[in-house]
């Protein structure tokens, strides 16, 4: 009881401080616990809960979502879930959608709120790894007494939002232990491990929303592995992830009003040089389709062999 009342009085005490607040992300969300939510950190509350209709429709509206993530959930628990860890998948809105946990561990989770149904945001139980990251939109990790209610302060979480097609955040990832041997060192390795995976259910969904397209990974970057661009058949981006947004400085807007996949890659061509490449991959394509057979490729194409012969030497097809 002592250990807890000594945390709220030192959330008290740094959330006052204007300097601290600028300084630490941490206290500037004890602060917005205070002063927007109106929470106590005295205060001994589990997160709000959805009603069961609720939580239905909730998960409903992300079934995509959850079927994109299942995968990584999995292979999160397979790796960590008998270590005394517990996962969450949650929507923009902070609603547990999906958990994973170890069934020896389920009491002293659901006792938590780590549960699904759960709402993880700020508003509702204060600084915490999901409600952060998704007010902060970036990946957070809160250790023990850096939550903001006493009765959470056993709790260590790490969690990475996960943003949809359009580098807009739709979700969280999560990982939170109660054990208490976990140090900041493991919680940094679990961070990373979050990370990476959001970054693959992020990718996921990226693919799914270009049905058809081709996907271009961009080879420079400091995060190219997630930097992305979907390109259509005319080879115009039609779409990109958030790492490559800002890689090349891209919005809704630019890619709405067409963009050459080759003007964005800083490909360097000639004048004419694209009705050029344009007509030598056509007729690679071709004879691919033939198997080299430049009689069939003729005719597929339309035109006669001679034609045809002249195309290649004038492309260096020969």
């Amino acid at each position: 009881m002592h250990e807890q009342t000594a945390h709220a009085d030192h959330v008290y005490a740094s959330a006052q401080q204007s300097s601290a607040a600028a300084s630490s992300p941490i206290v500037a969300s004890w602060r917005r616990c205070m002063t927007m939510h109106q929470l106590a950190p005295e205060d001994q509350r589990v997160p709000l809960r959805l009603m069961e209709q609720e939580f239905r429709l909730a998960r409903e509206e992300a079934e995509q979502l959850v079927a994109h993530a299942t995968d990584e959930l999995d292979r999160l628990f397979a790796t960590f879930g008998k270590g005394g860890c517990c996962l969450l998948l949650t929507d923009r809105s902070g609603i547990a959608l999906e958990r994973r946990g170890a069934a020896g561990d389920d009491r002293e989770f659901r006792s938590l709120g780590l549960w699904t149904g759960s709402v993880w945001t700020e508003a509702s139980i204060g600084t915490n790894g999901i409600g952060t990251a998704l007010a902060d939109e970036r990946a957070v990790s809160i250790f023990r007494d850096q939550h903001f209610f006493s009765s959470n302060i056993r709790l260590s979480c790490t969690t990475a939002p996960i943003r949809d097609h359009r580098g807009q955040i739709f979700a969280a990832l999560d990982i939170s232990t109660c054990r208490d041997d976990v140090n900041e060192m493991t919680l940094a390795i679990l961070s990373q491990t979050v990370r990476d995976a959001a970054t693959r259910i992020e990718l996921n969904v990226f693919r799914s929303a270009f049905p058809g397209a081709r996907f271009v990974m961009l080879p420079f970057g400091a995060n190219s592995a997630a930097a992305l661009l979907a390109v259509d058949r005319h080879d115009l981006v039609i779409g990109a992830t958030r790492a490559a947004r800002l890689t090349l400085k891209l919005d809704d807007k630019r890619i709405a009003a067409g963009l050459p996949a080759a003007d964005v890659l800083q490909e360097s061509r000639a004048p004419g040089a694209d009705l050029i490449e344009a007509e030598r991959a056509a007729l690679l394509q071709a004879l691919s389709r033939n198997n080299g057979n430049v009689s069939r490729c003729a005719a597929a194409l339309g035109i006669s062999r001679a034609t045809l012969h002249r195309k290649m030497k004038k492309l260096d097809l020969h």
